[in-house]
């Protein structure tokens, strides 16, 4: 870090950012809207700047973002180990593909760096320990994203909780997916690899480790799981138009047993259509009230204001089951998730202000998507044991 008077450089290199996730929300709604914004208030006058490196493999894509945003084209690289070695970075950032990422936090770990990573972390839950021990004997600081905790919805739904809202909370139940487009006749608005198991994709792989940060943090550590998977479209279409087989699961359909007693069901699909208010919903009941949260929004329903339905299969359903409902209010401002958590980690590696969500968080989501996995090739439910370094 670079300091003036006002200012506190952070420089980050950012490895991945070519991409739809890592370029959308990293680069331009966290790190770049922390820039137009004047940089990160520590609140005595001073401000943490962030500072992105981009790095890449594909140079002339890089050189575009760099001309497209106004950054200093000598900020930009193709040669990781050059940016590793430099002494003035002080992050490195990963949002590549998860076949790649485990050997280039090895070797920003071993270079001293702070870590802040998309998820999953590794490829097995082995090399995702090994990444948390390699991080706490090097003594740097590491975060993994959970961006799903700052969504305005789950942060109702969380105040719901801590209120006591719910009493007893009894299940989770969530939806989870779209229609991804096989991409013959109408181009896939997700990469083709997601659907091959050899290079790292699956629903379960992609999902899983989201589901168990969201159980984990709002309700109870997941106990264990028992999960189906599917490839329900077994033909797709790559970016070049060429036909592949999909050789990775597109559906899953997992339980999962919470400390406490509650029991979540979620399902996770990329072949299915939305019939729902948000691409993602969660509800949750319990003994005095439940809920309905998606990515912005999340209504309720009190246990004094719950109807009495009737199952009479012989009559046309007469109530507007949604109009019971009541919209949670925002009361707050809500800013980009992912900048949210960005802001919290800076705060960490600059003040050394209390961090939770970290490489063995990240594992704990690895561990949930191979359990998972285990589960569907076994026909069993699993234990989930506790991990610890």
């Amino acid at each position: 870090m670079t300091d003036t008077p006002n200012r506190r450089t952070v420089r980050i290199a950012m490895n991945g950012v070519t991409g739809r996730m890592g370029y959308r929300q990293h680069l331009v709604r966290s790190i770049l809207a922390l820039r137009e914004q004047g940089g990160l208030p520590l609140g005595d006058g001073t401000v943490i700047w962030p500072e992105p490196i981009l790095v890449g493999r594909r140079e002339h894509a890089l050189k575009e973002l760099a001309d497209r945003h106004g950054l200093d084209a000598s900020n930009i690289s193709t040669d990781l180990d050059a940016v590793l070695a430099d002494d003035s970075v002080d992050i490195y950032f990963d949002a590549q593909i998860t076949l790649a990422r485990e050997e280039a936090l090895k070797k920003a770990i071993a270079a001293g760096k702070h870590i802040y990573t998309e998820k999953p972390t590794a490829t097995g839950l082995d090399g995702a320990l090994a990444l948390a021990r390699q991080a706490r004997d090097a003594g740097i600081k590491h975060g993994v994203v959970q961006d799903k905790l700052f969504l305005p919805g789950l942060l109702k739904l969380k105040r719901l909780i801590d209120g006591g809202f719910f009493g007893e909370i009894l299940s989770v139940r969530g939806e989870f997916g779209y229609w991804v487009f096989e991409g013959d006749w109408q181009p896939a608005q997700r990469p083709s690899w997601n659907y091959r198991s050899e290079d790292g994709g699956g629903i379960v792989v992609d999902m899983f480790p989201h589901w168990e940060y969201v159980l984990h943090e709002l309700f109870g550590r997941v106990e264990t799981v028992q999960a189906l998977t599917a490839t329900h479209i077994p033909r797709r279409w790559d970016e070049r138009g060429n036909a592949y087989e999909a050789t990775a699961d597109d559906s899953a359909y997992g339980i999962f047993q919470l400390a406490g007693g509650a029991v979540a069901q979620i399902n996770s699909s990329w072949s299915v259509r939305v019939n729902r208010d948000e691409l993602v919903e969660f509800q949750v009941d319990g003994t005095h009230g439940s809920a309905v949260a998606g990515l912005r929004n999340c209504r309720v329903q009190h246990r004094s204001a719950t109807p009495k339905p009737v199952w009479n299969p012989d009559l046309p359903v007469t109530e507007t089951f949604r109009e019971q409902w009541q919209e949670v209010p925002d009361n707050t401002e809500f800013d980009n998730g992912f900048k949210a958590q960005w802001e919290l980690f800076l705060r960490h590696v600059v003040l050394d202000e209390p961090y939770t969500w970290d490489l063995l968080a990240g594992a704990r989501g690895v561990q949930l998507a191979e359990l998972g996995l285990k589960s569907s090739a076994e026909g069993r439910r699993l234990d989930v044991p506790e991990l610890s370094l």
